[in-house]
C-alpha cells in the first residue's frame, strides 16, 4: 500500500520548479534505485547536554525529508527525547533499540515506526537502553553492533540515517560514530560547551584511526545563538578559529515555535513551515547535501 507525495525541487535558483513523485510506503519505502547516491549515515554528537542534539537530528531530518529524501532517525538516547519528539508515545512501545543491540539482537527493521511525516522514519528508544550499554561492555566486537545491525538493509531503504547520540562518551556514542560516516557537532557559543569540545574530538580521531577510517566531522553547529549578545558573538568568533573543522553557516537560534513542535511530534519546518528556525534547518539540509 502506497501514499504519494509530490515534491517542488528547484535545480538552482534561476531555474523551473519540476516535480518528483514520490512513493511512500506506509511500513518502508521502496529500495533504492539505481544510480541514487549511497547511504550517508550522520552522527549527531556533543558529550554535553543541552547543546540541541535531538533538536537537530529531528529537524534536520524534518528538512531532508521535505525534500524527497528518504531518512531514518536513530534514537540512541535512553532519554528518548527524540522518540518523543517525532510523536511516538512511549508507552505503545514494544521493541526498541535496546532490543536491536542486546544479545537477543532483535533486527532493526522490526522496531522502525513510521512517524506523522512523510519520507521520516524513526527507531525508537526507551530507558532500558541504559542497561543494554552495561551488556554491551562484555560484548565481543563492543564498538560495532550498531554498524553489523544497519548491515545493507539501511542502504537499500534509506537515503539518509541520522543518529541521535546521548550526552556522554560511552559505548552507546561510540557504537554511533563506529557506525557513521559523518558527525555533526552542535555546539552552544558558550565558554563551557566550546572548552568540552577537545575531548570530543580526541575521541572521532581516535575511533577514525582505529575502527572507521570513513569517518569525517561534517561540522560544527553553533546552537541557541544570540546575535544580540557580545559573548555569543565572541565565543562564534572562538568556534570559527579552532582550527580543522569547518563552522556551518547556519546558526541555529532558540525560538518560540522550535521550542513547541516537539510537543505536536513534529519537525518545525512541518509544524511551522514558514518560521525562521524551519528555514535555518532548511538552509543546514542544503549544507549537509553541498557538503556530502
Amino acid at each position: 500500500h502506497f501514499s504519494t507525495l509530490w515534491i517542488t525541487r528547484m535545480t538552482d535558483a534561476n531555474a523551473s520548479a519540476y516535480h518528483r513523485r514520490v512513493a511512500i510506503a506506509t511500513k518502508f519505502p521502496p529500495e533504492s534505485h539505481e544510480g541514487d547516491a549511497l547511504t550517508k549515515v550522520i552522527s549527531i554528537a556533543n558529550q554535553k547536554g543541552g547543546v540541541g542534539k535531538t533538536t537537530c537530528s529531528i529537524n534536520l531530518g524534518g528538512a531532508l525529508a521535505e525534500r524527497g529524501y528518504r531518512v531514518l532517525c536513530i534514537d540512541m538516547d535512553p532519554q528518548a527525547n527524540l522518540t518523543v519528539g517525532l510523536g511516538i508515545a512511549l508507552s505503545d512501545v514494544r521493541q526498541s533499540m535496546a532490543d536491536v543491540l542486546s544479545d537477543e539482537r532483535v533486527a532493526l527493521d522490526e522496531i522502525v515506526r513510521t512517524t506523522e511525516t512523510p519520507g521520516l522514519w524513526v527507531a525508537p528508544a526507551t530507558l532500558e537502553l541504559a542497561s543494554t550499554e552495561v551488556e554491551l561492555f562484555t560484548a565481543i566486537g563492543r564498538e560495532m553492533v550498531l554498524r553489523d545491525c544497519l548491515g545493507g538493509w539501511a542502504d537499500r531503504q534509506f537515503d539518509v540515517v541520522i543518529i541521535d547520540c546521548p550526552p556522554t562518551l560511552g559505548l552507546l556514542t561510540i557504537n554511533s560514530l563506529v557506525a557513521s560516516s559523518r558527525v555533526i557537532i552542535p555546539v552552544q557559543t558558550q565558554y563551557y560547551a566550546i572548552k568540552g569540545l577537545t575531548a570530543l574530538i580526541k575521541v572521532i580521531n581516535t575511533i577514525k584511526i582505529k575502527l572507521n577510517h570513513d569517518l569525517e566531522v561534517l561540522g560544527l553547529l553553533p546552537t541557541f545563538f544570540d546575535g544580540r549578545t557580545v559573548l555569543a558573538r565572541e565565543m562564534l568568533e572562538n568556534l570559527k578559529q579552532l582550527g580543522d573543522h569547518r563552522v556551518f553557516n547556519t546558526m541555529i537560534k532558540q525560538t518560540v515555535k522550535l521550542g513547541e513542535a516537539p510537543l505536536t511530534g513534529k519537525p518545525v519546518t512541518e509544524y511551522a513551515t514558514n518560521s525562521s528556525a524551519a528555514r535555518a534547518f532548511r538552509d543546514l539540509a542544503q549544507e549537509v547535501i553541498e557538503l556530502g
